[in-house]
């Protein structure tokens, strides 16, 4: 209520919206992006949400055909494989004129949206979800779809693990932020933990048992093929030995992101209708996957994906009222690896996962297009909550008082580099 009532306060405010809904994984972000939208809607703009797979896109369109099946709302879903209107199968072409000309007011979509020769009507918002899964480019070209000549929609990023770039950027103060820090009730907290190579039989062991309970289970890796430089499991290789020597008696599935969109439908469907006990997977689960019936999460190669992709996977599980366990295998004996991969164990969230994530990795560049890495701070580090809330309010000062920076040449020249790549999120 909080965050949604914080949302629909800027969508009436004069200045377009820049904020960023922060929610663990199940939290409600989708119910309250749904409010904000209907609310553009009855305000005559359309409205625009890319995902960053296919999957979550076509979740999402599902999820919001429910919410908004009371009301007088014309959804359409675009992606590269699918298109549809209200439920119903159309064209690329028939859903691009519908755009075009206004009639048309949610579009839920991926990349696609960008890629293709799209003005809307009358955009009013845009709502991004797994923000850091787009470049800054893509973000920037899917806000100025709107008409020549109109004003820049509103922009709603929303995040189940905020990167340390949108922390930083936070502290920044480029972007308002709303949290929502509760679950829905009876969810238990996911059990996790570090599996090093020789208690690997005993995890299969407790694998087996939580199938014979009519749980399942996914398998992560990180590669689709097997790979001889980075020595890594992949997930054609693991789903043949899964297969043929660990679990032979077992219905054993697998999805990645080679698959043809049909396979890959498919193979959901039988997850879902519990006729795969073991799904093995790519990064492609990543988000938007809810399989309530899952209660194990194992990930192989763990030292490959960062905190915030850790935390997504562990997110696929854990989303019904049974008690969830997520399996976080590595094959290094680096400490710092060790040490990094514990912070999974003992973070009681995905705020302060993220906390963590921001001391080990940096924020990348605030302004630019790197992602990751630390900025040439001379004094200050973005622990310094203290003097980054004095900057700011500096910052506000100088800009009240002098607008154009006449008196502040070096300052002016200094910004003037930095907006040659700006963007707000």
């Amino acid at each position: 209520k909080t965050s949604a009532w914080q949302i629909l306060k800027d969508l009436d405010k004069d200045q377009p919206m820049n904020r960023l809904l922060q929610g663990d994984v199940g939290s409600g972000k989708t119910v309250v992006a749904a409010l904000a939208m209907l609310n553009a809607v009855a305000s005559k703009h359309q409205v625009v949400i890319m995902a960053p797979t296919e999957i979550l896109a076509n979740q999402h369109y599902q999820t919001l055909l429910n919410i908004f099946s009371g009301f007088d709302v014309y959804l359409g879903l675009l992606t590269r494989t699918a298109q549809t209107l209200n439920g119903q199968a159309s064209t690329k072409k028939d859903i691009i004129n519908k755009i075009n000309n206004g009639q048309i007011n949610i579009v839920v979509g991926t990349h696609a949206l960008i890629q293709e020769k799209i003005f809307f009507q009358n955009l009013g918002l845009v709502v991004i979800d797994e923000q850091h899964r787009f470049g800054v480019d893509q973000r920037q070209t899917l806000k100025q779809k709107s008409q020549p000549g109109k004003s820049n929609p509103h922009l709603l990023s929303m995040t189940a693990t905020p990167i340390p770039r949108s922390l930083a950027l936070t502290l920044y103060g480029d972007l308002d932020l709303s949290l929502i820090r509760e679950l829905p009730p009876g969810r238990k907290k996911v059990i996790t933990k570090v599996v090093l190579p020789e208690k690997r039989p005993a995890a299969y062991d407790f694998l087996r048992k939580e199938v014979e309970k009519g749980r399942q289970i996914f398998v992560i890796c990180p590669l689709i093929e097997e790979s001889d430089k980075l020595g890594v499991k992949a997930a054609s290789g693991e789903y043949e030995r899964l297969k043929k020597e660990i679990f032979p008696d077992l219905s054993i599935g697998l999805l990645h992101g080679k698959l043809k969109t049909a396979e890959k439908e498919s193979t959901m469907a039988a997850f879902k209708a519990n006729k795969i006990n073991v799904l093995v997977a790519t990064a492609v689960i990543e988000v938007g996957v809810d399989i309530p019936n899952a209660s194990v999460m194992m990930i192989e190669g763990a030292e490959r994906f960062g905190l915030a992709q850790l935390h997504q996977f562990r997110g696929r599980v854990g989303r019904a009222a049974h008690q969830s366990y997520c399996f976080v295998f590595t094959e290094t004996d680096s400490e710092k690896t060790i040490e990094r991969l514990n912070a999974l164990v003992t973070a009681k969230d995905g705020f302060e996962l993220a906390e963590y994530d921001l001391k080990f990795r940096g924020p990348g560049e605030i302004y630019g297009l790197r992602q990751s890495g630390f900025p040439e701070l001379k004094i200050a580090t973005l622990a310094d909550l203290d003097i980054i809330q004095q900057t700011k309010k500096a910052a506000v000062t100088i800009f009240q008082q002098d607008p154009g920076l006449k008196n502040y040449p070096l300052l002016l020249d200094r910004l003037s580099i930095f907006t040659r790549s700006l963007h707000l999120e």
